[in-house]
C-alpha cells in the first residue's frame, strides 16, 4: 500500500512538511509506502473553467504547462492521499488551491476515481485560521466519496519559522495519532475489499438552483 502526500507550502521543509512527515513515520512503521510531493513552490495556474476535462473525460486536465496531470496520476495509483497546507489569510495557500481545484475536478468528472480511497488533511498555522483552512481542505475529500480517518483533535499544528511546529506537543500528537489511525483504516479497507461487496456507485445527479 502507498500514501501520497501533497505539501502545499512554498517552503519545502517548513511546518506543513513537518506535520506530513510525522504522519508518514507512523505509516512507514505499519509497512505503508509514503511519499511527499512538493506543490507549493511550483507555478500552477488555477482552473480556467474551460470544461475541457468534462468533454474529454480522459483523466487529465487540458492544461499541460505544469505537473498537475502527473500528480493526478499519483493520486490515482495511491491507496491513501494526504493534503497539507499552510494558512494564507485563513485559507488554503494559493498554489495548493489551484492544484486541488483542477485535480479534484478531473477526478470527479472521471467516474470519481478517488472513491473509497483513504484521505485526510492537515494544516500548519502561526496563530488562527487553522480550522477554517482544515475545513476547506476536507471539502475536496468529502466531495470525492473518500474515507476519512480522524485524530484526537482537529488536524492543525502551530508554528511560524520552519521547524517551530516541532515544539507544539499537542500538534505533534495529533499527527502521530492520525498516522496510526490512517494506517489502520487503510488495512481495514484492504481486508474489507476482499470480503464485503462494495456499495454500488450512483450516477451523479446535478440540480441547478436557477433554470
Amino acid at each position: 500500500m502507498k500514501v501520497v502526500a501533497f505539501n502545499g507550502s512554498p517552503r519545502k521543509e517548513g511546518n506543513t512538511y513537518h506535520a506530513l512527515s510525522l504522519i508518514g513515520e507512523q505509516l512507514k512503521k505499519s509497512g505503508i509506502e509514503f511519499e511527499i510531493i512538493h506543490v507549493g513552490n511550483k507555478a500552477v495556474r488555477g482552473c480556467t473553467a474551460c470544461a475541457g476535462c468534462m468533454k474529454n473525460k480522459d483523466g487529465k486536465c487540458v492544461i499541460t504547462t505544469d505537473e498537475v496531470n502527473a500528480w493526478i496520476q499519483k493520486m490515482k495509483e495511491a491507496d491513501g492521499i494526504l493534503l497539507g497546507s499552510p494558512v494564507f489569510f485563513s485559507g488554503i495557500a494559493g498554489t495548493m488551491k489551484s492544484f486541488l481545484d483542477r485535480a479534484f475536478k478531473v477526478t470527479s468528472i472521471n467516474n470519481f476515481m478517488l472513491r473509497n480511497k483513504v484521505g485526510a488533511a492537515v494544516v500548519a498555522v502561526r496563530r488562527s485560521g487553522g480550522v477554517v483552512t482544515f475545513d476547506a481542505l476536507n471539502h475536496y475529500i468529502l466531495y470525492s466519496e473518500m474515507i476519512m480517518p480522524s485524530s484526537n483533535y482537529w488536524n492543525v499544528t502551530h508554528g511560524l519559522t520552519p521547524g517551530e511546529a516541532s515544539q507544539d506537543g499537542e500538534g505533534n500528537q495529533i499527527m502521530r495519532v492520525l498516522g496510526k489511525n490512517m494506517a489502520w483504516l487503510l488495512k481495514v479497507v484492504a481486508v474489507g475489499k476482499e470480503s464485503v461487496e462494495p456499495v454500488a456507485q450512483e450516477e451523479k445527479e446535478i440540480t441547478n438552483f436557477i433554470r
